[in-house]
Formats: C-alpha cells, sequence, structure tokens
C-alpha cells in the first residue's frame, strides 16, 4: 500500500492551474487573482466632506459658542459630484454634502447638526478644528497602491475595490467545473422508493456540495449503474464541461466495481491501495484525448467524505491558483481513548473544542464519536474534525495529544 503522501503527490502531479481569463467584475467572482491589481488613482480622488456640513476656515468659527454663534454668508451649495471649481475666502462659507468636494481654502467642514441649517446665511454654534470631517485625498488609497494581491479569491469586497480603483474587468482562474459523478446498481435517487437492496444516493449531493465550498462549480451527473457501456457513455458526456471528474464507488475488488473495470483499459487511470482507514481504495489519472483528470473515490459515503478533503481539496485548490497544502490541523488532547488497526493511518470522526486553559499543552479537547464505520454517514453531521492516529500506533489513551485536521466550514 501506497502512503497518504505519496498518493497526494500524484493526485497534485495530476493537475495544474486552469489558465487565467480575463472576466467582467460579476462573472469574475468566486475566480483566484492571476495577478496583484494595482491602483492608478488615489482614492479619494480629492478632499472631500465626510458630512453634511458647512465647508469654513478654521478661524471664521473658533469664537463660536452655542449662546454667541457665528452667523457666516453662504457663498455656495456643493453636492456629491459637482464638477465645479469653488474656492472660500476669509469670512464665507460654503454648504456642503456627503461626499462632495472641498472647495479650496476650506479648512474644516462644520457638521449640520453645530448650526441652524441656514441657507443664505447660517449660525454656527460650535468651533471646528483644522481637518474636521475632511476625507483627505489618497487616505484609503494611494496611486501606485497594491490593493489586492494575487492569489486573493475575489469575493464581494474583492470586487467593491476593483469597481472603486476603476476597473471592470480581473484576470483571474476561473473557478474549477468538477463533475461528480456516482456509480452503483443499488442506487436511487431520494425521495424515490427503494427496493429492497437499494440505497438513496447521498454520495454525489455530498460531493457536489463540497466542490461548491472550495469555490468551484459542481456539477452533480447523479449515478450510473453497472453496466460498462452506460458508464463509458457517461463519461464521453460530461467531457466537455469538465475540467475534473470525480466518481465514487466501483474501485474496489468486487465482480462489479464498473469504474476499475472500464478505466483500467484506458491504460491512463490506475487504481492503488493506501494506507488509511476510511478510503483505502483509490485511483487517479486522465481520460480522453484531452486528458481530463479523474479522481475515483471510494464509494462508503465516509470513506468519499474523508477522501475529498484529503485527496480532492488539495487538487482543486491547485487548479485555482491556490497553495495545494494539506489541511490544517492542530494538537488536542483526547477525551477519551481511541483504537486504530495496525500499518493504516486513520482519520475518526471528532467533535474538536477549543478550551483555552493554557496550563495544558493545547487549549483543545478532541471527542471521537463512537460511529466510526465507513457506512455510518450520520456522525458526520455531529462532527466537524478528522483526528488523525499514525499508522504504527493501535491505540491512544484518554488524554494523548493528537493530531487533528479541522474541516473546513464546520467550525
Amino acid at each position: 500500500m501506497r502512503t497518504v503522501e505519496q498518493h497526494l503527490a500524484e493526485v497534485l502531479d495530476l493537475v495544474r492551474p486552469l489558465e487565467p481569463i480575463e472576466l467582467d467584475l460579476l462573472r469574475a467572482q468566486g475566480g483566484v487573482l492571476a495577478e496583484p491589481v494595482v491602483s492608478q488613482v488615489s482614492l479619494p480622488q480629492v478632499d472631500n466632506s465626510a458630512m453634511d456640513g458647512y465647508a469654513v476656515r478654521v478661524a471664521d468659527v473658533a469664537a463660536a459658542t452655542e449662546d454667541d454663534p457665528v452667523h457666516l454668508p453662504v457663498i455656495a451649495d456643493i453636492a456629491a459630484g459637482d464638477t465645479a471649481t469653488h474656492a472660500l475666502r476669509d469670512g464665507l462659507c460654503a454648504r456642503i454634502m456627503t461626499g462632495a468636494p472641498l472647495p479650496a481654502h476650506a479648512q474644516a467642514v462644520v457638521p449640520v447638526e453645530w448650526t441652524d441649517g441656514g441657507q443664505a446665511r447660517v449660525a454656527i454654534r460650535r468651533p471646528a478644528p483644522t481637518g474636521n470631517a475632511i476625507r483627505r485625498s489618497g487616505e484609503d488609497i494611494e496611486a501606485g497602491t497594491t490593493v489586492l494581491r494575487r492569489g486573493m479569491r475575489v469575493g464581494a469586497a474583492e470586487i467593491g475595490v476593483l469597481a472603486a480603483v476603476g476597473r471592470d474587468t480581473a484576470l483571474v482562474h476561473p473557478r474549477p467545473r468538477v463533475v461528480v459523478l456516482g456509480t452503483g446498481a443499488e442506487l436511487v435517487d431520494p425521495p424515490n422508493p427503494l427496493r429492497p437492496g437499494q440505497i438513496w444516493d447521498s454520495n454525489s449531493y455530498a460531493l457536489t456540495a463540497a466542490v461548491t465550498e472550495a469555490g468551484c462549480v459542481g456539477y452533480r451527473y447523479g449515478f450510473v449503474g453497472d453496466d460498462p457501456r452506460s458508464f463509458m457513455d457517461t463519461l464521453e458526456d460530461v467531457l466537455l464541461q469538465a475540467d475534473l471528474v470525480v466518481t465514487t464507488g466501483g474501485v474496489s475488488m468486487g465482480a462489479y466495481d464498473i469504474v476499475k473495470e472500464v478505466l483500467s483499459q484506458y491504460g491512463t487511470v490506475t487504481f492503488d491501495r493506501v494506507a488509511m482507514q476510511p478510503g483505502m481504495p483509490q485511483g487517479l489519472g486522465t481520460i480522453s484525448e484531452s486528458k481530463v483528470p479523474i479522481l475515483t473515490l471510494p464509494g462508503n459515503p465516509v470513506s468519499a467524505y474523508v477522501s475529498f478533503y484529503l485527496f480532492v481539496l488539495p487538487a482543486l485548490r491547485r487548479m485555482q491558483g491556490l497553495s495545494p497544502e494539506p489541511p490544517t490541523t492542530v494538537r488536542a488532547h483526547l477525551a477519551s481513548p481511541v483504537t486504530s488497526p495496525q500499518g493504516r493511518r486513520s482519520y475518526l470522526r471528532a467533535v474538536l473544542e477549543y478550551r483555552g486553559d493554557t496550563a495544558q499543552k493545547s487549549a483543545y479537547t478532541v471527542e471521537a464519536v463512537s460511529r466510526q464505520g465507513s457506512h455510518q454517514l450520520s456522525a458526520l453531521a455531529e462532527t466537524n474534525a478528522l483526528v488523525v492516529v499514525p499508522e504504527q500506533i493501535t491505540e491512544l489513551p484518554a488524554g494523548s495529544l493528537v493530531e487533528t485536521i479541522a474541516l473546513p466550514g464546520r467550525e
């Protein structure tokens, strides 16, 4: 059997970052920036008002009080977007709206709440220090500043920044298109009635959702039975819209393991056993003349789920131009003892909790759930982590310090 690290290395050798493309902002959402974004302008581009009020010279309002307000003539109304040129002289002010450009020689903005709101002449009841309620040019961004780094995923905030600096497109690694295909004659789409020996398909739903959570575009193609011709036809149909194909089921040693039977004929897909539990049978390779990568996962629900986070997720990250680093682990104290088979690395579903006890070697505790069978899907909904038990260890007592993978999106 190969190690987890050996199999992951082969998976990552199989994929490459998708070629960057220039997309308009809303279509770029979810992609990963393929270049840094440098602002060609300062933001704000000019000094402007942070509030509705009156642009003044500081000396003119220095003596203002509630009991003895200063009265100033209002020489202009300046709205946001005003392109006219305005200037103040001593003893004059201008009514100004939030975001409006500051008139020349103005030193502060008096909020309208400090005044009587006059239009031709205003009574100002409080002094304003220099710079009061003024947004300075370049205060947010200076021209020439890198505002977004290469490798950042484009979300709502990033789209806002791009538009704010005048960009209407972005060069991104697009979201990979991932086709998820389940196999097995026993599968039935919910909520159709079950016959004896049948089960409702859950793997293709869970894996497609995991693909979406990873920032990619998932296409669930449901499942195919155990007929080789049907499986081949389905594969040919999905390749046109796939950057990666993920199958689940049919990769073990059974007489009806259709994925292994069909894909072995290509000569470009290999199947191996990986020294792990759950998820020992795995396969990978490319199919068709276009060499679309394919990853074949086991059919047991938990095996498929764990395999996705260990192998498929790093591959998807690489395809998006991100670092394909393995999942981050934290060290945690076991709340109860666990066992593991000799020679295989176990990934036990568990509940990870932060206790914050600095007196211990770790601030985390982790409790492995009791239902660890690879078919026992229900425990997944209760857990947020995987306890990693190394190959050479068969049991660990309560209190042991273990490496624990925090599952993305389940904190």
